[in-house]
């Protein structure tokens, strides 16, 4: 069994159905045999979003549990050791929400989904 971590941007393309999925991601969503994980960081990054007016679907926000459980996905809190391991990553990268998932898929060898090449710089396996 395939266990993987949905970037952000991965999770939403997701529940909107949009074609910006690359087949390959799109099959290992599909897969019942695939244990997917959601950070809390991802629900951190789109509340913050759409507080701001940069994410629209207030709705997802408020329901992301209810969601979460619907595509039979499951939650990766944030622990201690992730919040060390992503102020600890040397690249450059600032993004708070892209270290923390590369920190999370770091420490539980999880492949990450998702389209941005910066998780190739962080020593993440990406797949898209």
């Amino acid at each position: 069994m395939e266990r993987v971590l949905a970037d952000t941007h991965a999770f939403v393309w997701w529940i909107e159905g949009r074609e910006q999925l690359s087949y390959q991601v799109r099959e290992i969503l599909e897969n019942p045999e695939t244990t997917i994980y959601i950070s809390a960081a991802s629900v951190w990054e789109l509340a913050i979003k759409a507080r701001i007016g940069k994410f629209k679907s207030s709705a997802l926000i408020s329901g992301f549990s209810a969601e979460l459980e619907k595509e039979g996905f499951l939650e990766l809190p944030i622990s201690i050791k992730h919040a060390v391991r992503a102020g600890m990553i040397k690249a450059a990268h600032k993004d708070p929400f892209d270290r923390m998932l590369a920190a999370q898929a770091q420490l539980e060898g999880l492949p990450i989904l998702s389209n941005d090449k910066i998780f190739d710089k962080l020593s993440v396996r990406r797949i898209w």
